[in-house]
């Protein structure tokens, strides 16, 4: 059986007995380099040719249900609409997010074969509200991928959090985590389970 739970609630990836810090840099530095770049590997051979992806986000009434990547390439339209439904909420602020990590969802997705849309929770955060967020909970961290637009944290409508969270560490797609309030965390960084 995976185990997922990781009691004290933090990332692996972000604390320091798992991870140093210079490798969540590098992840981070290695968006920039190649943010825009097709996954790698295994992972991207079983990647559709034309994906797509049902975001609903909380508290808000945006959404995006449709084709992200077609022809061997993203859609620039479509990734400007996902970045605007995972945006930094609290602070008004919207950034490119990795396309990798709209990969991740709609790979797991279609592992579930599951219609129904990912309620976002979380996806895009400033070092502002990162840091807040931290100062209030031990389960974020300081040097989270959100951060960088590589996470979200959602629940998919219908569906067991802690299975879903099982499925995904299942397919070593990146880090993924259960959160004892019923939402799940996917990011596109290395494959990691908490």
């Amino acid at each position: 059986m995976l185990d997922l739970f990781n009691r004290r609630g933090g990332c692996p990836c972000c604390e320091p007995a798992m991870a140093s810090r210079r490798t969540v840099l590098k992840a981070g530095f290695g968006v920039l380099a190649g943010c825009a770049a097709l996954p790698k590997g295994a992972f991207a051979a079983s990647l559709p040719g034309v994906r797509r992806l049902n975001v609903q986000r909380a508290v808000s009434d945006d959404s995006f249900d449709g084709v992200y990547f077609r022809d061997g390439k993203y859609d620039r339209a479509a990734l400007h609409k996902l970045d605007w439904v995972f945006r930094d909420l609290s602070q008004a602020e919207v950034t490119p997010m990795d396309p990798r990590l709209f990969d991740v969802l709609s790979a797991v997705a279609d592992r579930l074969d599951a219609n129904e849309a990912f309620t976002i929770m979380s996806g895009y955060r400033t070092p502002e509200h990162n840091a807040a967020t931290a100062r209030q909970t031990r389960a974020a961290s300081t040097v989270s991928l959100h951060m960088s637009g590589m996470a979200a944290d959602f629940r998919l409508q219908g569906r067991d959090g802690i299975g879903v969270a099982r499925t995904a560490a299942q397919m070593q797609v990146g880090g993924v985590g259960y959160y004892r309030q019923g939402f799940v965390h996917l990011d596109c960084g290395p494959p990691r389970r908490w």
